[in-house]
């Protein structure tokens, strides 16, 4: 999670995180894909990555744009919606 400077006190991030990365489990595929995104669009997170191994993909949903996700393949970078600077490649850190 990485969270807005303003945001952060002693006791760590009030409110929502603005960037959320999830990596999926067996056991949390459904929890995250649903429930969590849900609560997450709901609480005024902006961006929520799912990273899922099994799979092999990123799907990806920018909620301050209000669009459907984006599902990456592993293989390519992802740049995220709300740093202009930040580019990630899946499968470089899963190495």
């Amino acid at each position: 999670m990485i969270c807005d400077p303003d945001k952060l006190t002693d006791r760590g991030c009030e409110g929502a995180p603005d960037f959320i990365i999830e990596l999926v489990s067996p056991s949390s595929r459904k929890m995250d894909y649903s429930i969590k995104n849900a609560i997450y669009s709901e609480s005024g997170v902006r961006e929520y990555w799912i990273v899922d191994p099994a799979k092999e993909r990123t799907t990806v949903y920018w909620y301050e744009e209000d669009s459907a996700p984006i599902i990456v393949p592993f293989d390519l970078p992802i740049q995220a919606g709300i740093y202009q600077d930040l580019l990630i490649n899946i499968s470089e850190l899963l190495k």
